[in-house]
């Protein structure tokens, strides 16, 4: 669904704010995952007991009749509509489907776990070491014996490597890549 097919729907409006109030709420982040890694269209009650599971940090099976009814009375008064007005989701009262708009909240889903750095910040450390580096070369500070290409090479190495592997965990810490929403990940 285009955003402004999504706007005659929801009346017009901020789309970022609309996407990251969709985003703000637990409950609706895990309800994506689940729809992203499980083939859409899903169940009410199966997406119900899997974000229910992952609330709850139980095994599905280990869900008692009263957490699965208050995950599936929000999703279903709640959580559902409100995705399916913003155009993230289709619901139908009894099915959820992903819209093509779902695809736009990706670049907001970078998750940081707690203790990490943000990767602007990473990348800007990893400048200013590169550019401490290279001032040092410039000025003779380093060993002559090391060529100043040899010291461009490690640069270019240590930002390359460092791009892979935000590549790859960027991949990893993405919606829909694995059983558990990145929240839940170790």
């Amino acid at each position: 669904m285009s955003i402004e097919k999504a706007n005659e729907r929801t009346g017009g409006g901020d789309e970022r704010d609309e996407l990251f109030s969709i985003l703000s709420n637990q409950r609706r982040r895990y309800a994506l995952h689940a729809c992203k890694c499980y083939d859409t269209p899903m169940d009410i009650s199966e997406l119900s007991e899997r974000v229910a599971a992952w609330e709850y940090g139980k095994p599905r099976s280990g869900l008692d009749s009263d957490e699965r009814r208050r995950v599936y009375t929000s999703m279903q008064q709640s959580h559902l509509p409100t995705m399916d007005r913003a155009g993230v989701i289709e619901f139908d009262g009894s099915e959820v489907a992903l819209e093509d708009r779902a695809q736009e909240l990706e670049v907001y889903m970078e998750i940081i776990p707690e203790g990490s750095i943000p990767w602007g910040k990473y990348y800007l450390g990893l400048t200013v070491i590169s550019a401490a580096v290279l001032t040092g070369v410039f000025f003779g500070v380093y060993p002559e014996a090391i060529p100043a290409l040899a010291w461009a090479a490690l640069i270019t190495a240590g930002f390359g490597g460092s791009s892979v592997f935000q590549y790859l965990w960027t991949r990893k810490m993405k919606l829909g890549n694995t059983d558990k929403p990145p929240e839940l990940r170790d």
